[in-house]
């Protein structure tokens, strides 16, 4: 377990792909209690199973609900990278749809018409390369629907390099979503936090 950041409230670490963030049985909680031989470890918010990168984690329940509140109340900032097949119109965008959540295929659709179970889903990105057919996409949420960002882009035509769910792409590597920056209060102190952290440099990293 690789931790960024550790006091009696919070730590920040890195998730690696395929493990889950929710308090289940080799789950990021139960890591992180291993890590540092402690009880109490809270998920605050949550990746994708497949998705790797920064995670806050609280260490106490006052902690885990200043944060939630903050996050609720949209003053959690977090933003991804992500590397696309394809190229966004613009370098500079904004996508917003509508978003139906398939609970029982576990999936999530771009919805055409505002109907029971649809939310309203927008994120902002930014091009920051483009190369061998790929781009490099800074993204910040502004809300946080279950896959917002695979399917947001893959309804697009620019599924993300590694996805297998919304993609027929078949490609060599964990999928291309990294949890880059978070941006927050510190629960106790009142302290702003900022933490960003680049992705390993691998495919498709490495070539985009």
């Amino acid at each position: 377990m690789e931790l960024i950041y550790c006091d009696s409230e919070i730590v920040v670490c890195v998730k690696p792909p395929r493990v889950l963030s929710t308090d289940e049985p080799g789950g990021m909680p139960e890591l992180v209690r291993q890590a540092l031989a402690t009880e109490d470890v809270r998920t605050v918010h949550r990746l994708d199973r497949v998705v790797s990168g920064l995670m806050v984690l609280a260490r106490n329940a006052a902690s885990a609900a200043e944060l939630s509140r903050q996050i609720r109340e949209g003053q959690f900032e977090k933003e991804y990278l992500a590397v696309v097949h394809g190229a966004p119109e613009y370098d500079v965008g904004k996508f917003y749809d509508l978003l139906f959540r398939d609970k029982a295929r576990k999936m999530t659709m771009v919805a055409v018409e505002q109907g029971k179970g649809v939310q309203p889903a927008s994120l902002r990105y930014r091009v920051l390369k483009r190369k061998k057919g790929m781009s490099r996409v800074r993204i910040a949420l502004e809300t946080g629907r279950t896959h917002q960002i695979r399917v947001q882009f893959a309804s697009r035509g620019l599924p993300l390099v590694g996805e297998r769910k919304y993609s027929a792409l078949e490609d060599p590597c964990e999928i291309a979503l990294w949890s880059y920056r978070l941006a927050f209060t510190h629960p106790k102190t009142g302290e702003p936090m900022e933490f960003t952290l680049e992705p390993p440099d691998s495919y498709p990293w490495s070539d985009c």
